[in-house]
């Protein structure tokens, strides 16, 4: 029987998908997926995915954002992160931005209020959120990861010098494919083109969620923070990284 990993990246209103079977890596397919459970649902039915979307929304928060979202960025070090603080769950399904910037510094010590691109991507942690609490049992199989912790960590826990997108998009590119196939994705796999609707970067980071995922499984990954918390549904608050290379 096949064991397939997964992994998943927001873009354009969908979702890049990169799947594996770990019993034939040769075996692998990438799509756009319009919603989540269309890849959980599918004919691979993965085991195991990572997602690049929050997962586990406090009621309040305290200190800047989730322990998890602290924990990944003390995992990253100094420096800028893409790793912005999650509102609280209210903020969340606020319904105007407006409206969710008044009720996030309510419910935040310091209060804080979230970015407009922070307000942008909600609409894809309100469908995790929703799928999750609807079905309970799916959190066993759909973990958050985050693509920059997870190529630091595939880059020896030090930050690639060139970004993903800017000047030195196709440098940065590049080195993200190198990092993956070094952690034993199929350079077929990597190198493979974007599907229509699905970005160059957002592919790339649907690979590394794929990895993340392999290592989850395997039991080899690191949560941060190494405690756990749990949200008011009893999902889990926490973001995984790969093992070391």
């Amino acid at each position: 029987m096949a064991r397939w990993v997964a992994g998943l990246d927001g873009c354009r209103g969908a979702w890049a998908g990169a799947l594996i079977d770990l019993d034939d890596p040769a075996r692998w397919r990438c799509a756009r997926f319009p919603r989540v459970i269309d890849l959980l649902d599918g004919p691979e039915a993965p085991v195991c995915a990572g997602i690049d979307v929050p997962i586990g929304l406090p009621d309040r928060v305290s200190g800047g954002g989730r322990s998890a979202d602290r924990a990944a960025r003390a995992f990253l070090g100094a420096g800028r992160s893409s790793v912005f603080p999650v509102p609280p769950r209210a903020a969340v399904y606020a319904p105007s931005y407006d409206a969710a910037k008044a009720l996030s510094r309510a419910a935040s010590e310091p209060p804080f209020a979230p970015s407009i691109q922070c307000w942008n991507i909600l609409r894809y942690v309100r469908e995790v959120d929703d799928l999750l609490r609807a079905q309970p049992d799916l959190a066993t199989r759909l973990h958050e990861v985050h693509p920059e912790v997870a190529f630091f960590r595939l880059n020896g826990d030090r930050r690639l010098a060139a970004g993903k997108k800017g000047p030195a998009r196709l440098e940065g590119l590049s080195a993200r494919r190198t990092l993956l196939i070094a952690a034993g994705l199929p350079e077929a796999l990597v190198r493979s083109p974007p599907p229509t609707g699905v970005g160059a970067d957002d592919h790339l980071d649907a690979m590394a969620a794929l990895v993340v995922a392999r290592d989850i499984f395997a039991g080899r990954a690191e949560p941060l923070p190494n405690a756990i918390e749990r949200d008011s549904y009893g999902l889990p608050i926490v973001i995984w990284a790969p093992a070391a290379p």
